[in-house]
């Protein structure tokens, strides 16, 4: 019996890692997701074969209906501009999981002494249960306060106690740190009182709180990533408290999954992530007027006319997606300008940057939904020298990834960011509802720039205006 269980974990693992791949491109995503889930079902069934008991069977599958009650309303109604939100949320709940399955050994192991044999207590199962507790409850509390930033409950700016942040991050931690001295040595001597673990859970909760706090909108695609990874890091710390296979593996998949996309989105925005999780950047509310400028430079507003006039005589067109098109749920419309315009020989394409959105692949799951072609999906690396031979990009509501004070100014808070080189197109329209600084909150030069214009309301509305004024040239 033990060898079918091991073998079934094989086959869970192999699809864990397969589904994994799949996720690398869009065209195969649908796919390795479904793999993953059919993994993770096979893991299940291994599970209850390991188990035999069919008194824990019932709770087990009751359980797994509760979580499926819960889970499936939200994921299928979840709007596309809240899947972030959801994200953050799922990945908060898998951290909880883990914190209360470490907090269920220590009452089950009688505050870990029951885990003493003749030769010692087993530290290593013991700090595995300290780490699994701390990380995942820092996990379950931040992502709670990534949700709450992200759907807007609270504001997106940092939020800090000014000097006293740090040390307030320092004496949280330190609480988190001590409480866990405490339970290891009783689990050593004679057993810790439940209210220290407790106190483990309640310090890392807060240290959770402290740190995603003060950390910008701007910052957030980041953190949700190394929030996931946490939650994964955690997941296989309880695994190996518990001597299950399936979670050491998942666990540590995720997290080292999560720890390489958490990386390369850093280096997208050119910052490290220590400086990320300090916090303190990002999520400015400052907005100019639409006759603001910069200099001698002024806004140029445009009409939905005179901009399907500099598309219809265009030989290429670049699109290049943002928030704003997701708020406005504007794909749709995208795609039917898109069809309009190559109905009339003009190449259309869309440029992705790495943290677009609120989360890695946001843009593309938005044009996957109108049913844009992949192949017309461009990384930034690949179309950034298509900017140069561009007769027009248009710009939905991507602020930050276009501003061309990452390249030219080093005052520029985000100065060294790879950005997209829309400034190099020969005309640029924006669509925007304002003049207003984008997620990080630093003003763009863009829309004050000679080849400019802005194109001003609901990004929906102007895309289906300018589509109609194609049509009737």
């Amino acid at each position: 019996m033990d060898i079918l269980v091991y073998v079934l974990y094989i086959v869970a693992f192999a699809m864990f890692i397969l589904g994994l791949s799949g996720l690398t491109a869009p065209r195969s995503a649908v796919r390795g997701n479904k793999i993953a889930a059919a993994g993770m079902a096979v893991a299940f069934i291994a599970t209850l074969i390991h188990i035999r008991t069919t008194s824990s069977w019932v709770i087990i599958i009751a359980a797994l209906a509760v979580g499926v009650i819960a889970g499936i309303p939200p994921a299928r109604r979840v709007k596309m501009t809240a899947i972030p939100q959801l994200v953050a949320l799922f990945n908060g709940v898998g951290g909880g999981t883990v914190a209360l399955i470490a907090w269920g050994e220590f009452i089950e192991s009688d505050g870990f002494t029951a885990l003493r044999v003749s030769s010692g207590p087993p530290i290593p199962l013991v700090v595995a249960s300290l780490f699994a507790a701390i990380i995942g409850s820092l996990s379950f509390w931040g992502s709670i306060i990534a949700f709450l930033k992200l759907q807007q409950i609270l504001p997106s700016r940092p939020l800090t106690v000014g000097r006293l942040q740090r040390p307030l991050n320092v004496v949280v931690f330190l609480g988190s740190v001590a409480a866990s001295v405490v339970v290891g040595i009783g689990a050593i001597t004679t057993g810790a009182a439940p209210i220290w673990f407790v106190a483990i859970l309640i310090f890392a909760g807060l240290l959770g709180v402290v740190t995603v706090l003060p950390i910008g909108g701007a910052d957030m695609p980041v953190v949700i990533s190394l929030l996931n990874a946490l939650t994964g890091l955690s997941a296989a710390a309880a695994g190996l408290a518990l001597n299950n296979i399936a979670m050491i593996v998942a666990g540590m998949i995720v997290g080292a999954s999560g720890t390489i996309l958490t990386n390369l989105m850093a280096k997208a925005m050119n910052r490290s992530i220590p400086s990320i999780v300090a916090g303190g950047f990002g999520g400015g509310t400052g907005a100019a007027s639409a006759t603001a400028g910069i200099g001698d430079q002024q806004a140029k507003s445009t009409s939905a006319s005179d901009a399907a006039i500099k598309l219809a005589y265009a030989n290429q067109v670049i699109v290049v997606p943002g928030y704003g098109l997701a708020v406005a749920q504007a794909q749709h419309a995208v795609k039917d300008m898109a069809k309009v315009l190559e109905a009339r020989g003009v190449e259309v394409k869309y440029a992705i940057h790495p943290v677009a959105g609120r989360m890695p692949g946001h843009m593309n799951v938005l044009l996957a939904e109108a049913d844009v072609a992949y192949d017309a999906m461009k990384e930034m690396d690949d179309i950034n020298a298509e900017f140069s031979r561009t007769d027009v990009t248009i710009v939905i509501g991507a602020n930050d990834v276009t501003n061309p004070a990452a390249r030219t100014d080093p005052n520029s808070p985000i100065f060294g960011m790879p950005i997209l080189n829309v400034d190099e197109s020969r005309s640029v329209i924006v669509l925007k509802r304002s003049m207003s600084s984008g997620y990080a909150g630093v003003e763009n030069p863009l829309f004050f720039a000679a080849n400019t214009t802005m194109l001003f309301g609901d990004a929906k509305k102007s895309v289906t205006q300018v589509t109609e004024e194609l049509k009737a040239l």
